[in-house]
């Protein structure tokens, strides 16, 4: 189904500077007006973060390109995903990548995402309800981690989950942050200034 406001949304991406086109074909597949509330569909393709549910947002689009972009995401690569939110950003990795697994702390936010990815044919997900900043030990390593919000340190956990070679991107203290592992070695670049919402620490245990 032709949709005007999302095609708009893509060729604005790509004149902000989002270059990859396997990352903007990703996005035009992904409609993110399925992942916002009805009563901001007419927001949906504006370029700002908009509420959901458990009073979290989704971030706008060009943040969500970007950081996709910036993780260099491979058909092989197997995809830790910290903060799914609404799955907006999951669907768009699922696209790019062989497997994500994301952990959410809200449980109303992963059945909300699972509803998504269902009716979009979204298959190689799984989110699991947890603590972001542990990651998930049991599926490690991962060639790929993307934080979905920011944090005052680059969690330690996260960076031992990492495969040999593998990288991962999070909003550090206001900084865009590119992390690359060498053997049990970490070094890490700067990429650009860029805020985020703060990670929250836990698991709700109501919503």
């Amino acid at each position: 189904m032709f949709d005007p406001g999302l095609i708009d949304m893509v060729m604005r991406l790509r004149g902000k500077g989002i270059s990859d086109n396997n990352v903007l074909r990703a996005v035009e597949q992904t409609p993110r007006i399925r992942f916002v509330a009805e009563g901001n569909a007419e927001k949906a393709y504006d370029e700002q973060k908009l509420p959901i549910s458990c009073g979290q947002t989704i971030s706008a689009p060009w943040i969500t390109a970007l950081m996709v972009q910036m993780l260099r995401v491979g058909k092989e690569h197997k995809v830790l995903e910290i903060g799914s939110g609404s799955g907006y950003q999951t669907a768009i990795l699922a696209r790019l990548c062989k497997r994500v697994y994301a952990v959410e702390r809200y449980k109303q936010l992963i059945s909300e995402a699972e509803t998504r990815f269902k009716n979009l044919d979204v298959r190689n997900t799984v989110i699991r309800h947890g603590d972001g900043r542990y990651g998930w030990a049991g599926q490690a390593p991962f060639e790929r981690i993307i934080l979905g919000c920011a944090t005052r340190a680059a969690p330690p956990m996260l960076l031992e989950q990492l495969a040999p070679g593998g990288e991962m991107i999070a909003v550090v203290d206001e900084q865009l942050m590119r992390y690359t592992k060498a053997r049990s070695v970490v070094s890490e670049e700067t990429l650009m200034p860029l805020k985020l919402d703060m990670i929250e620490p836990g698991k709700s245990r109501t919503l």
